[in-house]
């Protein structure tokens, strides 16, 4: 095979992965929001505890979209 159709190849499957990894995180932030405020309007009380399970939540989503999206950049690159 061709090493510049494989590179191409590289360079698309690592823009589409980190794409994937972008629209994934987004999606499953936005889950994470909508449960806590569903947990918050039924429970107001536990309005705290639910409001810091919910920003630590979002920051392990969010660690895993940015390794992900490394991944995909270093696809590219090398």
């Amino acid at each position: 095979m061709n090493f510049f159709l494989l590179d191409a190849l590289a360079n698309a499957g690592g823009a589409l992965g980190a794409g994937l990894a972008a629209v994934g995180a987004g999606i499953g932030i936005g889950q994470i929001g909508k449960g806590a405020v569903e947990a918050i309007s039924r429970q107001p009380e536990a309005a705290n505890d639910i409001r810091g399970n919910m920003i630590l939540t979002a920051a392990f989503v969010e660690g895993a979209a940015l390794f992900a999206i490394i991944v995909g950049f270093l696809a590219m690159v090398l």
